[in-house]
């Protein structure tokens, strides 16, 4: 397929992908054809059952996996490789050099990214300050906390002063006071920033709270079987968090995944030797 420009920020086009199976018997669909538009400045966050292909696509946004299937265009143009000056990434796996302290840990980023040295420090450092983490700039990763390394790991992130951040599953590790918190920073982040970012999340409420829209996938081989809008502004108080609309939007999202999720438990169950 061609892809076809379009005025979208960034276009998802019938993309869709299968993994061959261990072995080399055959091929497992992940991913089926999937299209979304998706608006500058917005957070979308992709949210599904376990291996319906919200990782997958959110790793051929990046150019880290060509699709077999489909194009994704930024600004009307495919991506095909990776771009470091405009997409920066946060995993689940903070991924900090523990020899280096956490100053050091974002200027490193920085120089592989090819930033003047003398720029660094002040990238840095403000970044840092953006993440409430500039107190511990001399600290090293053993030294803070597991919610203090991904703030870390935003910072290098925000350092990098792309245009689009990429985060899949970024606070699955910490509690959930700890998500919520970071949630609220993000939220603020922004508001100032308006960068687009694109969430891959299985928590409901982690959806709800930091989307301006939410994308629910089916079970695999996924796609995207409805969009929810949040219509709230950012940066989101705590208090949408008890609020009727918070509850309603994730009783939604519930009963959307509900069947989606019985149906990989099956799925998961036949295909068991």
């Amino acid at each position: 397929m061609n892809p076809q420009p379009t005025n979208a920020y960034i276009d998802i086009q019938e993309v869709a992908h299968s993994f061959v199976k261990a072995g080399g018997q055959g091929a497992l669909p992940v991913l089926q054809a999937t299209s979304l538009s998706i608006r500058k400045g917005e957070l979308i966050s992709f949210i599904g059952p376990s291996g319906c292909g919200k990782s997958t696509l959110l790793n051929v946004m990046g150019g880290l996996l060509r699709p077999q299937s489909g194009t994704v265009l930024l600004e009307g143009k495919a991506i095909h490789a990776p771009s470091p000056q405009r997409v920066a990434y946060v995993f689940q796996e903070n991924a900090l050099f523990p020899w280096n302290t956490v100053m050091e840990n974002i200027t490193v980023a920085l120089t592989f990214q090819n930033i003047p040295q003398n720029e660094q420090k002040e990238r840095a450092t403000q970044a840092l300050s953006d993440v409430g983490m500039l107190a511990f700039a001399q600290h090293y990763p053993d030294e803070i906390s597991g919610g203090m390394k991904q703030r870390v790991a935003l910072a290098r992130a925000l350092s990098l002063e792309t245009d689009i951040i990429l985060m899949d599953e970024p606070f699955a590790a910490l509690d959930e006071q700890t998500r919520m918190v970071l949630g609220e920073d993000l939220s603020i982040l922004l508001s100032k920033t308006q960068k687009t970012i694109v969430l891959v999340t299985h928590s409901l409420g982690e959806a709800v709270f930091l989307s301006d829209r939410v994308a629910v996938f089916s079970a695999r081989p996924g796609t995207i079987k409805e969009i929810i809008e949040v219509h709230e502004d950012h940066p989101r108080q705590s208090d949408f968090v008890t609020s009727e609309k918070f509850n309603n939007l994730r009783n939604q999202l519930y009963s959307l995944l509900h069947e989606e999720v019985k149906k990989t438990i099956k799925n998961e169950v036949h295909i068991k030797p």
